[in-house]
């Protein structure tokens, strides 16, 4: 073999550089180009982000007054694998017999932390923090807490939080991005060799201010509002009822009282008959309070005149049935257009619903916003009931000019009836003034809304005058007071069951806006299925809205 190829197949170095260059690119690789799961774990070791406790924003109303803020109360927890013998006694004094099963079942487990009871106050707080002094294996851990201010005043506007702070009903659950204030973070370096941290500072600045949620409720108001509905609602042993009070002249919420109610702050409260807020969710026959706006739509179709005169018997044959006045015994006889409304007539209205045309009828219908969501800004909206014109058959163009055969919200009516007191406008309804974000941020601005045009200035104007007149020679007279004029119009619905009408069920209410001349209120009261006797809205409701008017002017007085 020539010397040069022995050279070349025995030199030994090549072999040397081959196998340095190896070690040295792995080396390379695996100090400048670590596995990533290496880098997590050692990060895991050395340095960890802790998100700081972050507090829930404030619910206030519109003077300002904090309804909703956020604290923190005393929760505990034991480590049960520190707990010895002679602490079982000292735990059974204090702990439930299923809590201390627990617990004993978890000694000598690898468990090192269990919850013994969340959001303590008072005496119980004071057993546990007691407790502490005798057993090293309890701990305090601080968890915030919603406190409702007035407790369930305004419950179903204001809602509630899960045990994570997570809004479930009312504000908190349609404003709980705003209300959320995003939290910051700590950086946590463990040193070599030492169990001790260094917390290195990184609060973000977005946690700027505390976030607010401004509602156009009167603490004050919803007080007197809910003080007198809830001790009617109780007293005549109602089912539920409904109190809502507007500026129609704005939209603006002034007052929403729903019963029955619950405490936000206690879960024991809380039952699915109590959760609903009735003013918003529930859809219910309007009866005779739904007649002003029919007629309303009847005048702007020229369906009928105002000086029109009407024949009214006792009762009336429509087609496959039979419309009857409140009392079947008692006979109007001849009337004018604005004694249906005065006098509350069903066999004058259903006239005026036979001439009506089907269609134009739901079309104006759905331009007062029946039939559709109402917008507000509040969860749990319904749109009620407005059936199809092509199923108006027999009877029903005659049930829906008198309040029958459809379906209403509170909210819906309110609104629409604002139309009448207002000119003939249709207003959005809210009930957020502003909202402003941990930012500093107003992300919301609740301002007055003009939807459409629904009827003339005329029109709404011969409207309220009749309604006027209901309460000073018709069937509300029980709402009138000697403090203002009031104008209102009553409602004595039956309530719908399978196959007809639920026997002896009905919905007493009352509609009605002050002062007369230049209104600043509008309001309604409307009592579902009292069991106490009463029923008509005359007797049952329109005193409700009385006794809620004067102590209204009261406030004004004073404020």
């Amino acid at each position: 073999m020539p010397k040069s190829q022995q050279q070349r197949a025995g030199n030994p170095w090549i072999l040397f550089v081959i196998f340095f260059a190896v070690i040295g690119c792995t080396l390379t690789a695996r100090h400048c180009y670590p596995d990533s799961r290496i880098v997590q774990q050692s990060q895991h070791q050395y340095w960890r982000r802790v998100p700081l406790r972050s507090t829930r924003g404030i619910i206030q109303d519109i003077k300002g007054n904090a309804l909703v803020i956020s604290e923190t109360l005393p929760s505990f927890a034991v480590d049960p694998s520190m707990i010895k013998s002679p602490d079982l006694e000292e735990l059974a004094q204090v702990v439930s017999p299923d809590l201390m099963m627990k617990i004993t079942g978890a000694m000598g487990t690898k468990s090192r932390f269990m919850w013994m009871n969340h959001k303590l106050e008072g005496s119980e707080a004071a057993k546990f923090k007691e407790l502490m002094k005798k057993v090293k294996a309890v701990r305090e851990i601080d968890e915030p807490y919603r406190k409702y201010t007035n407790q369930n005043l305004m419950s179903h506007v204001l809602g509630f939080c899960d045990n994570e702070n997570k809004g479930q009903a009312g504000i908190e659950q349609q404003w709980d991005n705003t209300l959320y204030n995003p939290p910051g973070q700590k950086i946590v370096v463990r040193r070599q060799n030492s169990q001790a941290a260094t917390i290195m500072e990184t609060e973000p600045e977005r946690r700027a201010v505390t976030p607010v949620v401004t509602l156009t409720l009167d603490s004050r108001i919803q007080y007197v509002v809910e003080k007198h509905l809830f001790r009617t609602a109780e007293h005549e042993k109602a089912k539920w009822a409904v109190a809502l009070c507007m500026n129609p002249n704005t939209g603006e919420i002034l007052a929403m009282a729903s019963y029955p109610t619950y405490d936000p702050s206690n879960r024991k409260s809380l039952t699915l008959e109590s959760l609903s807020n009735a003013a918003i969710s529930r859809a219910y026959e309007p009866g005779s309070t739904f007649k002003p706006i029919y007629m309303a739509i009847a005048l702007e179709r020229d369906w009928v005149k105002k000086d029109e005169m009407f024949f009214c018997p006792a009762r009336l044959k429509v087609a496959d049935g039979f419309i009857r006045e409140s009392d079947a015994r008692v006979a109007l006889g001849h009337v004018d257009t604005a004694q249906l409304l005065i006098k509350s007539s069903n066999v004058g209205m259903a006239q005026i619903g036979i001439r009506s045309d089907r269609l134009k009828t739901y079309e104006s219908l759905q331009a007062l916003g029946f039939g559709r969501e109402t917008d507000i800004e509040l969860p749990g909206v319904a749109k009620g009931i407005l059936p199809y014109p092509e199923n108006w058959r027999g009877i029903t163009p005659a049930n829906i000019a008198i309040g029958q055969g459809l379906a209403v919200t509170p909210l819906q009516l309110v609104t629409a009836m604002a139309a009448v007191v207002n000119g003939g406008r249709l207003m959005s309804p809210y009930i957020v003034k502003s909202a402003v974000n941990s930012l500093g941020e107003t992300v919301y601005k609740g301002e007055p809304k003009v939807m459409r045009e629904v009827m003339t200035p005329e029109t709404a104007l011969w409207i309220r005058e009749a309604m006027r007149r209901v309460i000073t020679e018709g069937t509300g007279r029980r709402a009138a007071t000697t403090i203002t004029d009031v104008a209102g119009k009553t409602g004595t619905a039956q309530v719908a069951g399978k196959g007809g009408y639920a026997p002896g069920k009905y919905v007493a209410s009352f509609i009605g806006f002050w002062p007369y001349e230049e209104p600043k209120y509008l309001m309604l009261i409307a009592i579902g299925e009292p069991s106490n006797g009463r029923y008509y809205g005359g007797d049952l409701a329109a005193p409700v809205f009385k006794s809620i008017v004067e102590e209204m002017s009261e406030l004004e007085y004073f404020s």
